[in-house]
């Protein structure tokens, strides 16, 4: 399915699921005015196209004790397909990473970094972020609070 196919139904059906994952079949088709069968239709399709990639519960940090959200700034010594690679595969397997994500810019990788408090995220840049492979600089930046979290996508 390319994106061009997505008609109004759809977009409603994405917008929907974007604010309550756990809606109904039945709850989804009545709120967009379909039958329970061609509304299971629409999903199964945007599943298998890729354009819903999963469903996740949404968890609070500082219930869990996260008390800190960390962007940290990556540079690599070198920016070959190999080291590149194995930065990337490190930093995939490291639970506090949350996000990793290649940059242009004066940093090679931004990563968003789950930490309990000062000394947690002492003990992750220690123990974590610098043995890394290939880093060369680590720079972080700790969030005082979101000023707008993470929503979904702009569907139109």
């Amino acid at each position: 399915m390319e994106i061009t196919s997505i008609d109004d139904k759809d977009r409603a059906l994405l917008r929907l699921l974007q604010r309550d994952g756990r809606a109904s079949i039945t709850a989804l088709a009545d709120k967009i005015a379909l039958s329970e069968s061609a509304c299971r239709r629409r999903l199964d399709l945007l599943e298998k196209a890729g354009v819903i990639e999963g469903y996740h519960a949404q968890l609070s940090a500082p219930k869990l004790g996260f008390n800190l959200t960390v962007f940290v700034s990556i540079s690599l010594g070198t920016q070959t397909e190999r080291d590149l690679g194995a930065f990337e595969a490190a930093a995939r397997t490291a639970p506090e990473v949350l996000e990793c994500w290649l940059m242009t810019g004066d940093a090679d990788y931004l990563l968003r970094v789950a930490a309990r408090d000062v000394a947690d995220l002492e003990r992750i840049h220690r123990e974590v972020l610098t043995r890394l492979p290939c880093v060369v600089r680590v720079n972080t930046a700790i969030a005082m609070r979101a000023v707008s979290p993470q929503r979904g996508l702009p569907i139109r």
